[in-house]
């Protein structure tokens, strides 16, 4: 099928295939701004956690400073919002992380809820179409009486278009939200074990622990 063909399609579908193509267009620009948002967002992490850790596990507080400040990664500001703090409980330091951590992943899913709004409507919206396009096809044969199938194939055709346009769209949407859920909930879960990863370094900095890169979570009772 040639793109022609397509484009003729569409415009068979009647009035509902312009909300669909608008919603398709939004939701393909927060998703391409999202993949781009999330890019490298991992390795990034990884890599700032690792320098960090030695920083402070040296007591490069300094360079700890410059590290987290000179990162695009959120987990940058995370860290800064943890460490800005001096002789603090563990357990209070864990709760600023937290909250910290839980405003990052916040802004990780900004927009996220639209693609998935659209993937729920698109289909009630081609559904509405299928309807349009029926009460036409049968005001045709209550005009032209018994006329045969010519008389509402221009009908019957806007409603058939307008639900696969619907379905087509609702389909994209979804695969596009779920995808995006599970690279929020990976670098979400990063952002906690880098976080639990500084508080067992303080921990073991505080209490002269020699080697803060081998420190496990049973170690460090949580």
């Amino acid at each position: 099928m040639n793109l022609d063909r397509i484009i003729q399609l569409l415009q068979d579908g009647g009035l509902t295939v312009y909300p669909l193509g608008l919603c398709s267009l939004v939701a393909v620009g927060i998703f391409i701004d999202r993949l781009i948002r999330f890019r490298g967002q991992l390795t990034e992490s990884r890599s700032l956690t690792q320098n960090v850790v030695n920083a402070l596990s040296a007591g490069d507080t300094a360079k700890m400073k410059q590290l987290c400040q000179g990162t695009n990664s959120p987990l940058g500001k995370i860290f800064q919002d943890g460490l800005r703090w001096k002789n603090i409980a563990l357990e209070d330091l864990e709760r600023i992380l937290a909250t910290s951590r839980l405003e990052a992943v916040a802004q990780l899913k900004t927009g996220v809820w639209i693609i998935g709004t659209v993937g729920s409507l698109a289909p009630f919206i081609g559904l509405f179409g299928t309807v349009v396009g029926i009460i036409k096809a049968f005001g045709q044969m209550a005009i032209h009486g018994s006329g045969g199938f010519s008389v509402v194939a221009a009908g019957i055709s806007e409603a058939l278009v307008a639900t696969g346009a619907g379905l087509g769209v609702a389909i994209l949407a979804l695969m596009a939200y779920n995808y995006l859920q599970v690279r929020i909930g990976a670098i979400s879960g990063s952002y906690a074990r880098s976080c639990e990863r500084l508080v067992q370094v303080v921990l073991y900095v505080e209490s002269g622990g020699a080697n803060p890169q081998a420190v496990t979570p049973s170690e460090s009772g949580q």
